[in-house]
């Protein structure tokens, strides 16, 4: 009789999708990346909504537009390097790193983790962490 843990393929499957949600964004393939999400998805990026825009709970469609909107200021793309993951159950952990330059010449790069919950082969919801002072210093600081 075996002592594996029963979920470790779905583990494994699931730490897989995780990794090719952001291998689209390294492909410019922003639209591929969206077709992993569930219709109901949500995403939750840490900061505080009053000194951040577009952070707290957001829906599949705002988490959408938030991509459209950052993408169409990242002319050669936004890079989203997975430093690892651990996958246990539905959830998945990700440490990600992201590298790209905005059309003002600023140099975004930023360090992420992200707890991603799946539901069969799509991503059902994410809690994402990340420099927030970062963001705001380079997508919304005034010159």
């Amino acid at each position: 009789m075996s002592n594996e843990p029963t979920s470790q393929p779905s583990a494994t499957k699931n730490a897989q999708l995780a990794r090719a949600f952001f291998q689209r964004f390294n492909d410019n393939d922003v639209a591929g990346a969206v077709e992993l999400l569930a219709d109901d998805a949500t995403w939750w990026l840490a900061g505080k909504p009053d000194k951040l825009p577009g952070v707290g709970l957001l829906t599949r469609a705002q988490i959408v537009d938030v991509f459209r909107r950052m993408t169409a200021q990242l002319p050669e793309g936004l890079r989203m390097t997975v430093k690892g993951t651990v996958a246990e159950g539905d959830q998945v952990a990700v440490e990600v790193e992201s590298h790209g330059v905005l059309k003002n010449g600023r140099v975004y790069e930023n360090q992420y983790h992200l707890l991603m919950r799946l539901r069969g082969d799509k991503i059902a919801a994410v809690k994402e962490y990340y420099d927030s002072h970062h963001v705001w210093d380079t997508w919304y600081r005034k010159d």
